[in-house]
This record gives C-alpha cells, sequence and structure tokens, in this order.
C-alpha cells in the first residue's frame, strides 16, 4: 500500500464558501476543549460574524489545532488536511422498521449473517481507529438495539482508552428498555429518529405500528439523565413539513435537540426534489413562530446549524446536507457492518476491511488500507442532482 502515499498533497487548503443573508440574531455558546481541537484558542481572535448560510470552515484551521499530545496519526489526515475523530459503525442492516426514505418498498438483500463483522472483528477495527486518534464512535444500523450483543459491544468500545464519546442512533422501538443497561456499559449520547408526531403518518413512513414506543424512549433518555437527547427529523414537502413547528415545541420544557434533516437521495428511496424542505425555507418556518431564534457558534467539524430558543431547555438545528453541505470540515469516517470501509456518505468508493482481517492481515496493514482510502477523499462530495444519478447503496446497507 505504501505506494499510494506518493501520490497525495499533505499540505492543507483553506476552503471559502460563500454566504447567505437571513435575519437572524446570533450568540456565542461555550466549549470545552477536545482531543481535536482546543476550541478556546480555535475561537479566540476570530470574528464573531456568523451567516446562516455555509460556515466557512478552513482545513488548515483544523490542522493547526492538533493536539501536542495523544496526536492523531496520518492514517486518518486525508490529503486536504481534514483530520477525521469520527468514527461511525454500522453493527447490522437489520431493522425493526422500514421507513421508505431508507429502504425499497420491495426490501433489500441484506448481507448473509457470515459476512456481517463479528464483535471481536469490530471491536479490532474499533481499536485501531481509536489508538490512531479517533476520539467518537457513532453506533448505526440497520437499527443497531436489533443486535443481541449491544451491551457488550458498547461495554468494550467504552472500554478503549483515548474514546471520549460512544453514541448510537436508533429508532427507539425497543430502546426504553434497553437504555438503562446500555447506559451502565459506556453509552454516552442518543439520537433518536422520529419523522412525525401523527401515530398514523409514522405507519405510512415506516410501514409498522409503534410511535408511542418511540415517544416513551425519548422521555425515558431524558428520564435517565441524557442532556441533550437529540431527535433526528428527516423533512419531506407533502408528508411531515406540516409539523416543523410542533416538533420545536418538544424543546421548550425538556433538553431535547430536535435536528431537521434535509431529504437525501439514496438508492431506492425514490428520491425527488420537490421532496426536498431546504435549509432556508425550514429556517423561515421556524424563525416567523419563535423570534428568539438564535444561531450558536457551532465547531468547524459540526455537521449541523445549531439555534436556541428564549425559555427553551432544548436547541433546534438543521443538518443541510443538500442546500449547504459542509464537506470542508467533514471528520467522519464510516465502517459498514459488511466491514467496507466508506470515507464518504454520498461517495460509492467502499474498500473492505474484513476481507484482509479474514485473510490473516497484521494491523500494520490494515492501517496502511485505512490510510490508502482516506487519502484519496475528495474535497466535497457532488452536487444534489449528481448524486441522485450516482449508484450508491440504500440507506439501510450504508448505517444511519
Amino acid at each position: 500500500m505504501r505506494r499510494y502515499f506518493s501520490k497525495f498533497i499533505h499540505s492543507p487548503i483553506r476552503f471559502i464558501t460563500s454566504n447567505s443573508s437571513v435575519p437572524v440574531k446570533f450568540e456565542t455558546g461555550s466549549y470545552s476543549s477536545t482531543r481535536i481541537c482546543n476550541l478556546q484558542s480555535l475561537f479566540k481572535g476570530k470574528s464573531s460574524h456568523y451567516s446562516t448560510g455555509t460556515s466557512v470552515k478552513s482545513c488548515d484551521l483544523l490542522s493547526e489545532e492538533k493536539p501536542k499530545e495523544n496526536s492523531v496519526s496520518d492514517m486518518l489526515v486525508d490529503s486536504f488536511g481534514r483530520i477525521h475523530t469520527y468514527l461511525r459503525i454500522s453493527l447490522t442492516e437489520r431493522c425493526n422498521l422500514r421507513c421508505k426514505y431508507c429502504m425499497p418498498a420491495e426490501g433489500v438483500e441484506l448481507t448473509p449473517t457470515d459476512q456481517v463483522l463479528t464483535k471481536d472483528e469490530i471491536l479490532r477495527v474499533a481499536g485501531l481507529f481509536v489508538s490512531s486518534g479517533v476520539n467518537k464512535i457513532r453506533l448505526t444500523g440497520g437499527e443497531p438495539t436489533v443486535r443481541k450483543d449491544i451491551e457488550d459491544i458498547c461495554f468494550e468500545l467504552s472500554s478503549l482508552k483515548g474514546l471520549e464519546t460512544l453514541s448510537m442512533t436508533t429508532n427507539g422501538i425497543v430502546l426504553a428498555r434497553k437504555l438503562p443497561k446500555l447506559k451502565e456499559c459506556g453509552l454516552t449520547s442518543l439520537n433518536i429518529s422520529v419523522d412525525t408526531l401523527v401515530p398514523a403518518k409514522f405507519e405510512l413512513m415506516t410501514r409498522r405500528k409503534g410511535h408511542n414506543k418511540v415517544m416513551d424512549s425519548i422521555n425515558a433518555a431524558v428520564d435517565l439523565g441524557y442532556d441533550p437527547v437529540k431527535v433526528n427529523c428527516v423533512v419531506m414537502r407533502g408528508f411531515n413539513d406540516d409539523e416543523i413547528c410542533d416538533f420545536v415545541e418538544l424543546t421548550r420544557e425538556k433538553p431535547i435537540n430536535v435536528r431537521f434533516i434535509e431529504f437525501m437521495p439514496f438508492d431506492g428511496n425514490v428520491w425527488n426534489v420537490k421532496k426536498l424542505v431546504p435549509y432556508s425555507e425550514m429556517l423561515d418556518t421556524v424563525t416567523k413562530q419563535f423570534a428568539s431564534l438564535k444561531r450558536v457558534r457551532d465547531h468547524p467539524t459540526e455537521t449541523a446549524k445549531n439555534f436556541t430558543i428564549d425559555g427553551h431547555k432544548g436547541k433546534v438545528s438543521f443538518i443541510t446536507s443538500m442546500t449547504e453541505h459542509f464537506c470542508a470540515g467533514c471528520n467522519r469516517l464510516r465502517l459498514l457492518a459488511d466491514g467496507n470501509l466508506k470515507v464518504c456518505l454520498f461517495g460509492p468508493s467502499e474498500v473492505s476491511l474484513r476481507d484482509p482481517m479474514r485473510n490473516g492481515a497484521e494491523d500494520h496493514e490494515l492501517r496502511e488500507i485505512i490510510s490508502a482510502a482516506v487519502k484519496r477523499k475528495k474535497p466535497s462530495h457532488a452536487g444534489m442532482f449528481d448524486i441522485a444519478k450516482t449508484a450508491n447503496r440504500p440507506m439501510i446497507h450504508i448505517g444511519g
């Protein structure tokens, strides 16, 4: 794999993107230092002006903030200077819902069980990443809670030296009864996906019952002290765009962070630009009803644009992958359930780590494969219309 290394430029470059001008107020948030970026120094002397457009995220700014100790391995630095300290691990392709934007109506062919990564394989790969500088892991699926060894995986991962955050994205169907044990096993943060507050619409979207179970899981997470409890909502025109302000109300009395996500194209989800509700429109809808909406200062690697509302315990966020991408600050890599490494959610390129492991590859050989894949990562993903035309896997294969 060493022959790849000379092909890539390691000196970082700066990404500059244009700003839009929606009239909202801004405030400065508070942050604690992290392994990769000391945010006090990161923002010291920087402009306090933020627009609601794409944030100016500089890859060389991120590179300048490499820590003096526990430094990140070159394995995790791409050819544009982006440092990848966040690994998303899909534990399974199986799910107990059939959401329309995630799985085609006819279903998908799932990877045979013997080709899905075992617990030991997951832990081995995770250990390589964490020892190289990854400090956050998110467990996804499919639905991660349907995996029988989920508690053991959480316990082992949370014990990795250097891992600061162990998160999970879940649909919440069985979460309420499993969450106390998962918290004991080291699960530190949660994203719960629900796209409607109307039970009948939930059944229409997911092709299953269970809306009350999801809401119970959100409340259980709050009661167990998760703060914030992040609620992911994919907004689709004609389906749930009339519920945006109802979702915002969830943030009034509880530490819930509602995250509105632009509808994204994946194989089989019948994406159409007419279904897309852009960030600017969602923001305008919220601002009209909640005039005190204020933008907070986001970390350069943040995927969401985050806002507070006076008198609300929680926050409101927007994930604008389609209309205002955040590729310049991307710090994420994905390990799929079948063992493939995917460096970009919207890119078709993947490389297997499972096959080399099962063929006896040593750790240094796996590191070389990972490094080469990271170095091939492009500066940004394609535009939404090109993404819609590009062959990619269904979301249930990739991991949410």
